[in-house]
């Protein structure tokens, strides 16, 4: 048996070898697509003959793989037309392909080619079905469920077994349709183990009882026409139904809905989500839209509406005949940029070519003048890109129809004049008269609301359509009075009469909420002693459900009180929506926060101008001693983001729980960005340490004599994390030990007999590794979880002398011998400094990163180290020095930080060094780190002790310059 393609355990595909009822000699296969090709492309001159009148979906034919370079036997799965022509997706039933075939390279299946059997089988575990972790928070339990799709670690768990086997079998117990059912047996290091039992004993899946219907080899009958059907649901939503658009009353193309439809069941896509229900109809019909969701940051709310409205090609008639983009999407940074246009890319295909493009430019001119934007109908990029761009194609917004601002709060946050400056260009581009019978249109999507996005609805959307799912965004928008009433937890009875104090003329409906049923019944007594009208209700409640709700409901006159104490399982039976005040008398978590607002929500502001103090709806929370920090902190976070009045002596409680949270995390590694760039922009969410510990950062792996006498060092990149961030070692030019070493471990397992396999694998000890032709010293990370009768398993391990981390089998660890663990882990992380990434990235775009890769790795370079913590070494500058034998002199090729500036993917970081000495409680910044900039005579001169040879041998104008010049 070979496996041909592999999607989960219930659904693979493969060509079996030996004899049976269902196994046909290759020679036969082989001997088919000989006279096929023979056929095909000699027999016939004229290829209308053989062409098919018509091509329908699940038909049988012979298509022309380009891939594969040969006539194909295929079932069509889907249609795609085109403007001259047809696309068509098909399925190679001999090689289990997917593959796109143009009408031109479609020919009718003879009957005389379909004698034998399709070669691909699809085949599925017998009675082996997935399963799912169901996690009950209400009763804080998690149990193992049916699943209805596989988990992807399943999957990836079937895919890991079979790589790793010597030889397997397969035992046919039944046949349904068209599919096999098996029983998977793989041998693994000579031992035989059934794949079925083995995905059951690991909870990846569960045991099927036999049913009635199943079928057997005897009832087995080939339908080829349904090969490779897949497991659907139930009931299959058709998304092209749901968002067509209806703006211009023109039919969508048939092939959006079935390619389209196809391409997002393939992704076993079950219909749009709440969010998506109300975002995609407004979208394909043409409106303008601002959309406010958890999911807000997930570009599948406007991507297939979108790209639905594009299928209307009369909606652009109207346009100028020129060379610019339809669609224009604004994403945050590069990395969303490259997910949305793969996301375009996969979908695209189900629709008439848009030829998307992906345009991420840096400041360098003469790129952004060479791009060629011809027959492009979408375009992915940035803010700054775009302008970039503009600067050279002045005609960008000339057929531009639709804006999308992706995670708008990102762009409000970080781009906000650039985004503003496009929005300026894209109105001034559409009222001219040509545009009068053509689409614009703005999306903005994103997860939170934002203080600017009031002034993108008034001055550049026409009524736009606001969909917010987010109630604590929600109620941010509809600008509902956020108080906060800071008390001691015995004072909060008081703190809340004082609240409940009236003076409005108008109807008052307040809820107060609590945790506890004491609670309630506690709020319920005093505010009776205190002569307020007040309803009470919690799980144990002797009122009925319909008496509250009869009584919340009442016709009250005006200036009527009405107060609901109750707890919060009571919120979603009352189902209450017009209160006008909530008093969180015991504090929320955000899930609940939300919830809470929510029953506030008919008395939201529909205009976010207006003014809170005359708003109707009002939240109070009571802020006492014993709140949940992290809920507290997380509460107070939202304030800020919602501009509520926070009194002055909470500014000193918050700071108090950011330090009590930062002190929860002092046992994680340093922050990976307060390394690389000397700030952390996510502080408050970001899981690793902003402090020093001294535990941790005490020097490691960096000669004592290089930490006592600053000075120039030759390091080795050997592991490149980005364009600034290296993994190698320090290398002694005069005698270096690992090189010694690592002559010393190569020449003792080229014995075959010093090659003994490690049986007991233990955590943090040290191996070693044969990876090609070389040996390396290792250290386990991490040991998988395995059962005990499994001889394999997979460990996470780092190469400890160059400090990248791999996944490797338990049995191809070697033991390693005491003398060669003698010399400590060579590896030493290295950063560059005073460069960060343009236009306030957090990430260095890949260009800059393969670049650097491609240049710096495995070559000798000379670094001045200006900093140490831990085993991270801060390098100003790292330069590569290459040495001139015949003329007994030595040149710098390149200096690093200038070679990422020249990309234009980087720019200048000049607090870099300074944030770290502050870290690290450094009041005086070194004199030598503050004239790194001028790099002048005196600062060469500072190199000398420990610059070795190479500098003895050569000390002149040139080396000087040059050193001056690559800073």
């Amino acid at each position: 048996m070979i496996f041909l393609l592999i999607e989960d355990p219930g659904c693979f595909w493969v060509t079996m070898k030996g004899c049976g009822p269902y196994i046909v000699d290759e020679i036969e296969y082989k001997n088919l697509n000989a006279e096929m090709n023979q056929f095909y492309d000699k027999s016939y001159k004229d290829v209308d003959e053989v062409k098919p009148l018509t091509v329908e979906e699940g038909q049988i034919c012979v298509v022309f793989s380009e891939e594969l370079k040969c006539w194909c036997r295929a079932v069509i799965k889907s249609i795609m037309y085109c403007t001259d022509h047809y696309q068509t997706e098909c399925f190679l039933v001999d090689y289990a392909k997917y593959v796109f075939v143009k009408s031109k390279d479609i020919r009718v299946a003879l009957e005389a080619f379909m004698r034998i059997p399709y070669r691909a089988k699809k085949c599925r575990l017998f009675r082996t079905k997935p399963v799912t972790l169901r996690i009950d928070f209400c009763e804080d339990t998690a149990k193992i469920v049916p699943a209805r799709r596989w988990d992807s670690a399943a999957t990836r768990y079937f895919q890991n077994l079979l790589k790793a086997t010597t030889q397997m079998k397969a035992k046919l117990c039944a046949v349904e349709g068209n599919t096999f059912d098996v029983f998977l047996y793989v041998t693994i290091k000579d031992e035989k183990v059934c794949v079925n039992d083995d995905l059951v004993s690991k909870n990846f899946a569960r045991f099927e009882e036999a049913k009635e219907n199943t079928g057997t080899c005897a009832d087995y009958q080939e339908n080829q026409t349904s090969l490779n059907a897949e497991s659907l649901p139930m009931k299959i939503v058709n998304p092209a139904h749901a968002f067509r658009p209806v703006l211009f009353q023109e039919k969508i193309p048939t092939n959006l809905e079935t390619g389209g439809n196809h391409e997002l069941t393939r992704k076993k896509f079950l219909g749009p989500n709440f969010t998506e229900s109300y975002c995609w109809p407004a979208v394909a019909r043409g409106c303008d839209v601002v959309a406010i969701s958890y999911q807000g940051n997930d570009p599948f709310l406007y991507i297939p509406p979108v790209l639905t409205f594009l299928q209307s090609g009369s909606c652009y008639k109207a346009l100028p005949n020129r060379n610019g983009p339809l669609a224009l999407i604004l994403c945050p940074g590069w990395k969303k940029a490259h997910l949305v246009f793969d996301l375009l890319k996969t979908y695209e295909r189900c629709s008439r070519q848009l030829h998307p493009m992906l345009i991420i430019l840096g400041q360098n001119k003469e790129e952004a003048r060479s791009v060629k934007i011809r027959g492009c109908e979408v375009i992915v990029t940035t803010p700054y890109s775009l302008l970039r761009l503009f600067e050279h194609h002045s005609l960008l917004f000339c057929r531009l129809c639709h804006l999308v601002l992706d995670e708008i709060e990102v762009l409000f946050s970080d781009a906000i004049e650039q985004v503003f400056t496009i929005l300026d260009c894209y109105k001034k581009a559409i009222i001219t008269e040509e545009w009068e019978y053509s689409p614009h249109q703005i999306i903005a999507v994103g997860t939170r609301w934002n203080k600017h996005i009031p002034r993108l609805i008034k001055e550049f959307m026409n009524d736009p359509y606001i969909v917010i799912t987010a109630m604590e965004e929600a109620s941010i928008y509809g600008n509902v009075q956020q108080v906060v009433q800071p008390c001691m937890n015995s004072e909060r009875t008081a703190v809340l009469l004082k609240i409940l104090d009236f003076t409005h003329n108008n109807l008052q409906k307040v809820l107060v909420f609590t945790n506890s049923v004491n609670e309630v019944e506690i709020i319920h007594k005093v505010l009776k002693s205190n002569s307020i009208f007040s309803l009470k209700i919690h799980e144990k409640s002797e009122c009925s459900l319909k008496y509250i709700i009869q009584q919340w409901t009442k016709k009250y006159s005006s200036g009527t009180h009405v107060v609901l104490v109750l707890t919060d399982d009571c919120m979603q039976s009352l189902r209450i929506t017009d209160a006008t005040c909530v008093i969180h008398f015991s504090f929320p978590s955000p899930r609940i926060f939300g919830q809470r607002l929510h029953s506030m929500s008919d008395n939201f502001c529909n205009d976010s101008s207006v003014d809170q103090q005359y708003t109707k709806a009002r939240s109070v929370i009571l802020l006492t001693e014993n709140n949940n920090t992290c809920h507290a902190l997380g509460i107070l976070h939202y304030l800020q983001h919602a501009e509520a009045e926070i009194p002055p002596e909470l500014h000193d409680f918050m700071a108090k729980m950011l330090e009590a949270e930062e002190d929860k995390k002092f046992s994680r590694p340093l922050c990976a960005y307060l390394k690389t760039f000397g700030t952390c922009k996510s502080r408050t969410v970001c899981p690793d340490r902003h402090q020093i510990n001294l535990q941790i950062d005490v020097c490691q792996n960096i000669p004592d004599k290089i930490i006592q006498t600053p000075g120039c060092v030759t390091i080795l990149p050997l592991h490149i994390v980005n364009a600034t961030n290296y993994f190698g070692r320090i290398v002694d030019k005069q005698k270096d030990q690992y090189t010694i070493l690592a002559e010393e471990i190569n020449e003792y397992f080229k014995k075959p007999s010093n090659k003994i396999s490690v049986k007991n694998v233990e955590k943090l000890a040290f191996y070693g590794l044969c990876e090609k032709t070389l040996f390396h010293r290792v250290q386990v990370l991490e040991i998988s979880p395995k059962e005990e009768e499994n001889l394999f398993f997979n460990v996470k391990i780092k190469y400890i002398d160059e400090g990248r981390t791999s996944q490797v089998q338990s049995y191809q660890l070697l033991h390693l011998p005491a003398e060669f663990q003698c010399l400590p882990p060579q590896a030493v992380e290295f950063v560059v400094c005073r460069v960060k990434p343009i236009d306030n990235e957090i990430e260095w775009n890949p260009k800059v990163t393969h670049y650097i890769h491609h240049k710096i790795k495995g070559k000798l370079h000379e670094a001045k180290i200006v900093h140490t913590l831990g085993n991270t070494a801060w390098v100003d500058p790292m330069v590569r020095v290459t040495r001139l034998s015949d003329l007994k002199m030595s040149v710098n090729e390149y200096n690093i930080r200038s070679e990422i500036l020249s990309t234009g993917l980087g720019t200048d970081n000049p607090e870099h060094i300074t944030q770290l000495q502050k870290l690290s409680g450094h009041i005086k910044v070194l004199d030598d780190v503050k004239n790194l900039e001028p790099f002048k005579t005196s600062v060469a001169f500072l190199f000398w002790p420990l610059c070795g040879t190479l500098f003895r041998s050569f000390f002149s104008h040139l080396w000087l310059s040059s050193l001056e010049n690559h800073h």
